[in-house]
């Protein structure tokens, strides 16, 4: 099953995306944009950079879980993934971005 990327308004009205995977788990998230172009632009980002290992940062946040970020060519952050019981678990995360992103297709959700 392909992954998905799915374009939503927040409760603060911004747009922001999600990618999830082809078994509908949630792989990562984006920040909020004021327009939606803001959201299409990050997800045309993500497809990019998605491949590149070079692209992500893996961390153990103040929590004690593991998180990754997926960053564009400047090296602001495009994707936050969620947080992950051990490193293994984000490292098969991203995998699952790499696997998921460059021919996920779009869901528009902000037009339901």
């Amino acid at each position: 099953m392909a992954g998905k990327f799915q374009i939503f308004k927040d409760n603060a009205g911004e747009f922001r995306f999600r990618l999830k995977a082809g078994n509908h788990e949630n792989i990562g998230a984006s920040e909020g944009y004021k327009a939606k172009s803001g959201a299409e632009n990050g997800i045309k980002s993500v497809k990019k950079n998605a491949p590149s290992d070079e692209r992500y940062e893996t961390f153990e946040g103040k929590d004690g879980k593991f998180y990754f970020h997926l960053k564009a060519a400047n090296h602001e952050i495009i994707l936050s993934s969620q947080g992950y019981s051990d490193k293994g678990g984000a490292k098969a995360g991203i995998d699952a971005v790499k696997r998921a992103a460059p021919d996920a297709e779009t869901e528009d959700l902000t037009k339901i």
